[in-house]
């Protein structure tokens, strides 16, 4: 367990352009890799996020590692909290969240359920979760903090950058970073030129070449 992965070793400008960016064009940039394939409930709406990871994979319908990894938190990263089998277990709720929040966690993707919806609310730290529910967990199992994590079809490994808001998640390898931010920075800026141009009127079907491709094929 370490500090290694933590937010002080991602560049600001990073993470900047990755939350402006958001979902689905830092996707798009990256080749369409990443993405974390599930439905999430976005718990503060009108929440968008991105941070190193600090990942912590549970005993089944058990919380005792989110515990322990309340004290390894650093500011600017985001908790990912998983179990072997996803299930509407909660494996938070505002008292554990309000410690993230006091740590300065920039969120917390829980692939299982959070509770104390309306106090996970009102405190303000960003939170997406797969379920809402009551049923809480035990804290029989130590679990493992910092490994990597399986979760809607990717896997996120301590310090990979997750990025988070009401289109879901998708992460970016650490690795490849720099590489996905220049094409994030790339891809917006050629969608500023076609929303430039869109809102003058002119039509998608055009400016993607489209209309001259069905002309071609005799449509």
């Amino acid at each position: 367990m370490t500090s290694a992965h933590d937010a002080a070793t991602v560049g600001p400008e990073v993470i900047g352009t990755l939350t402006a960016a958001g979902v689905a064009t830092v996707y798009e940039a990256a080749g369409r890799r990443g993405l974390i394939d599930v439905d999430l409930v976005q718990v503060v709406p009108g929440s968008r996020v991105a941070g190193p990871a600090r990942t912590v994979r549970c005993g089944q319908g058990d919380n005792r590692a989110v515990h322990e990894a309340m004290t390894l938190v650093r500011p600017g990263e985001v908790l990912v909290l998983t179990m072997p089998e996803p299930a509407p277990v909660a494996l938070i709720g505002e008292l554990l969240a309000t410690q993230a929040k006091v740590a300065g966690a920039a969120g917390i993707l829980v692939d299982a359920a959070v509770r104390d919806v309306d106090d996970l609310r009102a405190l303000g730290l960003p939170v997406w979760a797969r379920w809402c529910r009551v049923r809480g967990a035990t804290k029989r199992e130590r679990g493992s903090l910092d490994v990597p994590v399986p979760v809607g079809g990717a896997t996120v490994e301590p310090g990979d950058i997750v990025v988070l808001d009401a289109d879901g998640a998708v992460v970016v390898r650490r690795t490849s970073a720099d590489d996905v931010v220049a094409a994030t920075r790339s891809r917006m800026a050629k969608e500023t030129g076609l929303r430039a141009r869109l809102a003058g009127g002119e039509f998608s079907y055009d400016l993607h070449g489209l209309r001259t491709r069905d002309e071609a094929d005799g449509r």
